[in-house]
């Protein structure tokens, strides 16, 4: 089974923590990983880009110039397509980006991603703590002892309606590069653009029962 260091905030070491081999210790599927990426991104794509045909555009319902002698091709419209200020041919129209994902190709490919993490060394576990009130400087400090204050960093907790876990958001949202989410908004693309992913234990607990 992968083991992984437990650290209390001002950096020391509280431990280590045994966890689930089926979900961390797998060998990382990349293609299902990409295969998940490119449909989250697609899920973030608004899908409203829209443009007019030559039906739709204002204008055009007199011939511009007669039939013959003028010397120009014939025209029957000044919005046909290759007209200034005509429609447009094969332009955009509002649709659905989204890609449709079964969730055992979810879950597979987020034990890949996490497996990945620790195969990096870039997983770490956040010990039990308390905070009366947020504290920049405290993690600040925390990712100094640890060597990557300089790397994005993912704070992943187990509910925002703990007041610990929520002012560990309130401290790290003003970081440079850092983000913080809830264990059940967990997602491929955050894990593979931050650098260092710290778990508390209730959210590494939550996400072993889920993906477990």
């Amino acid at each position: 089974m992968p083991v992984l260091n437990i650290y209390k905030l001002d950096g020391s070491q509280a431990g280590t923590v045994e966890v689930n081999n089926e979900i961390f210790g797998i060998e990382p599927n990349k293609t299902v990983m990409h295969e998940v990426l490119v449909a989250e991104l697609a899920e973030l794509r608004q899908g409203t880009a829209s443009t007019k045909t030559r039906a739709e555009v204002r204008g055009g319902g007199r011939k511009p110039f007669r039939q013959k002698g003028t010397g120009r091709a014939r025209q029957g419209s000044t919005r046909a397509p290759h007209m200034v200020g005509g429609g447009v041919v094969h332009g955009p129209k509002p649709r659905d980006y989204v890609k449709k994902v079964n969730k055992k190709v979810r879950k597979l490919a987020l034990r890949s991603a996490l497996a990945t993490k620790i195969n990096e060394g870039n997983l770490i576990v956040l010990d039990d703590f308390a905070l009366e009130t947020p504290k920049t400087k405290t993690f600040v400090n925390f990712a100094k002892a640890l060597n990557f204050v300089d790397q994005k960093q993912l704070f992943v907790v187990n509910d925002f309606t703990e007041d610990k876990d929520y002012n560990l958001y309130m401290s790290v949202r003003n970081i440079e590069k850092t983000f913080v989410l809830d264990s059940r908004e967990l997602r491929i693309f955050w894990l593979i653009k931050q650098d260092k992913v710290i778990l508390t234990k209730e959210a590494l607990a939550a996400i072993e029962e889920v993906l477990a």
